[in-house]
């Protein structure tokens, strides 16, 4: 586990305080590394959404809140069904074989939220990668990336897992019969669902 998973996997296990900046001189002793990794994992973390920025130079941990949440939802279920539509036609037997392997890990009980959040984006980016449209999928990644914040109000408190995969497992259904319609649909409600569920639990927090 790299530095940037490390502070991560902290950040969604409420170990780093919210609302305060972190600095590299504490976070390289806490990991027992030096300044520079540290440096570079916050500024990566910062371009993912995970940090943002606190006085000239700093970074802090936003709190998590509804309207992210939602615009999240917002941009993934338009760009994401846009990235499938431009694919679907050009996904091949070893796509929907990956697609497959990631699905049966994302299985297994004891992952780690971040391991977690990388395997659903893997299930996800096996169907989107046959695009072939690199710009659209960076976006579409950053914002995947960035939404494994809430990653633990899904698969805590929401209960959402099991819905979560037996929706995996109708896309995959669906690409494999070569039904497209039916998977832009149920693509989109996956994405949009889990977001309204997750920005009204929120609301309700506020």
């Amino acid at each position: 586990m790299d530095i940037s998973e490390k502070i991560k996997n902290d950040i969604l296990n409420s170990r780093l305080p919210k609302g305060q900046p972190l600095r590299q001189k504490d976070l390289s002793v806490r990991y027992s590394v030096s300044r520079i990794p540290v440096r570079d994992a916050l500024l990566s973390l910062k371009a993912e959404g995970w940090l943002v920025p606190n006085g000239k130079a700093g970074v802090m941990i936003p709190d998590l809140n509804w309207q992210e949440a939602e615009d999240l939802s917002f941009m993934r279920a338009e760009l994401e069904c846009q990235l499938l539509k431009l694919a679907f036609d050009h996904i091949t037997q070893r796509d929907i074989a990956a697609a497959r392997d990631f699905l049966e890990a994302l299985n297994e009980k004891n992952l780690t939220l971040i391991h977690r959040g990388e395997l659903n984006w893997c299930f996800h980016d096996s169907l989107y990668r046959a695009a072939d449209r690199p710009t659209l999928h960076r976006e579409v990644e950053r914002l995947n990336r960035q939404a494994v914040r809430y990653l633990g109000f899904q698969y805590g408190p929401l209960a959402y897992r099991q819905t979560s995969q037996h929706q995996h497992e109708a896309l995959l259904g669906f690409v494999e019969s070569r039904n497209k319609h039916a998977a832009l649909v149920l693509l989109r409600q996956h994405i949009e669902e889990a977001g309204a569920l997750l920005a009204n639990y929120l609301k309700e927090r506020d």
